[in-house]
C-alpha cells in the first residue's frame, strides 16, 4: 500500500515518473545536502574563516559518509527536519579537528532548500527535452494531418470549418511559450540558499557576500541572497509546472472528445480497454492528461498557501513545500511522457 500513486506498485506504471521521482529520493537529497556541506566548508576556508585542511576533511568525510538513516528519522519527527542530526553524523564523521568547523555561519534553511535547487536542476533539463520533443512530435502531426479540415467546435457546438493544423497551433502554442520561458526561469529557480540563522549572515565577520559568492560559483547556482521567507522562486517554478500540465490537459480533452465514436475525428493506436465491454478502446492517455492537469491546478494553490511566512522563517509553511512541490514536478513529467506517447499513437486525425 502506497500513500502517493506516483510509487504506488500498481497505479505507478499508470503516473509514476521513475527518472524524475530519483531527484526526490533520500539518497539524492543527502547527496545534494553533502555536496552544500562541502562547497561551504571549502569556500569558507578560501576565504580564511575556519581553519587550514577544513574542506579537505569535509570533502572526504563525506565521500565515505554512510548516514544512519533511523536516527535521521528520529531528528526529523524530534526536529522537524534532519540537518541538526545530519550534522551532527557528519562532524564525527570528519574528526574532531575539523569537525566543529563544518556547518559555519549555515542555518539547516540553507542545506535544505539548496540541496533542492540543485536537484532541480536535472529536473529542469529533462523537462525541457522532454517538452522539446514533444512539440517536434506535433510538428510532425500537422505534416501528416495539417491540412485536412476538421469541424471547429465553440461551446461544445459545431461552429465553422477549420484545419486540422489550426486545433494542432491551438495545442502547441502555449508548449512552445513554456519552452521559451525556460532560459528566464533557470537563474530565478536555480538560486543558492544562504542566510545563516536569522537570514542576516551576521556570523561570518562581515564576508558573508564574499562567502555566498565562492559558494554559488561552486555549486554553479546564481547568487540569490537569502530568499528564506521569499518563496515566490519555487512558487514560479511550480506555476510554469501548472501551465504545463494545463497546456497538456488541453490537448487531452480534445483528444478525448475527438476520439467519441459519435466525433471519430482521430483515430488511436491501442487505446484502454474494458473488463465488461470487448469492443471499447478507452483514450486512457489522453484522459490522464486531463487528471493530472487538474492535479496540479489544485496543488498549486497549496504552494501559494506557502508564500505566507511567518517573520524570518516558518516552519509550517516550509513543511508544506516538502509535500506538495515533489508531487507536482512528478505529475508533469509524466503528462509530458503520456503526452508524446499519445502523438505517436496518432494513427488518423481530422476529415478526407
Amino acid at each position: 500500500m502506497s500513500v502517493s500513486v506516483f510509487d504506488h506498485l500498481v497505479l505507478g506504471g499508470l503516473l509514476g515518473d521513475d527518472d524524475l521521482a530519483a531527484c526526490f529520493t533520500v539518497d539524492a537529497e543527502i547527496e545534494a545536502m553533502l555536496q552544500f556541506e562541502v562547497a561551504l566548508a571549502e569556500a569558507e576556508e578560501q576565504i580564511g574563516l575556519v581553519p587550514a585542511g577544513t574542506g579537505r576533511a569535509v570533502r572526504s568525510a563525506a565521500g565515505s559518509f554512510e548516514p544512519d538513516i533511523d536516527a535521521l528519522r528520529a531528528g526529523a519527527a524530534k526536529d522537524g527536519l534532519c540537518i541538526p542530526e545530519l550534522i551532527r553524523q557528519l562532524r564525527a564523521a570528519t574528526g574532531p579537528e575539523h569537525g566543529p568547523s563544518l556547518h559555519f555561519g549555515a542555518t539547516s534553511q540553507d542545506v535544505v532548500d539548496t540541496a533542492l535547487v540543485l536537484r532541480l536542476k536535472p529536473v529542469l533539463d529533462e523537462l525541457e527535452r522532454r517538452l522539446a520533443r514533444l512539440i517536434a512530435l506535433l510538428d510532425g502531426l500537422e505534416e501528416r494531418f495539417g491540412a485536412r479540415p476538421v469541424m471547429g467546435q465553440t461551446r461544445m457546438q459545431q461552429a465553422l470549418p477549420i484545419r486540422t493544423a489550426d486545433r494542432i497551433a491551438a495545442w502547441r502554442a502555449p508548449l512552445r511559450s513554456l519552452h521559451d520561458a525556460l532560459p528566464a526561469l533557470r537563474p530565478r529557480v536555480l538560486r543558492l540558499q544562504f542566510g545563516g540563522p536569522v537570514g542576516t549572515l551576521q556570523q561570518l565577520s562581515g564576508k558573508g557576500p564574499a562567502i555566498s559568492a565562492a559558494l554559488a560559483a561552486a555549486l554553479d547556482l546564481t547568487d540569490g541572497g537569502c530568499w528564506h521567507s521569499d518563496r515566490t522562486p519555487l512558487v514560479e517554478f511550480t506555476g510554469w509546472l501548472a501551465q504545463l500540465s494545463g497546456a497538456l490537459g488541453k490537448f487531452g480533452q480534445d483528444i478525448a472528445l475527438m476520439a467519441q465514436n459519435e466525433t471519430g475525428t482521430v483515430r488511436l493506436a491501442g487505446g484502454g480497454g474494458s473488463s465488461a465491454m470487448a469492443h471499447k478502446r478507452n483514450p486512457v492517455a489522453a484522459e490522464t492528461l486531463v487528471t493530472l492537469a487538474r492535479f496540479n491546478a489544485t496543488l498549486l494553490s497549496g504552494m501559494h498557501q506557502a508564500l505566507v511566512h511567518e517573520n524570518e522563517r516558518s516552519g509550517s509553511a516550509w513543511t508544506l513545500e516538502w509535500m506538495l512541490l515533489p508531487q507536482m514536478t512528478v505529475a508533469t513529467g509524466t503528462g509530458l511522457r503520456i503526452a508524446a506517447g499519445l502523438t505517436e499513437n496518432i494513427e488518423d486525425m481530422g476529415g478526407s
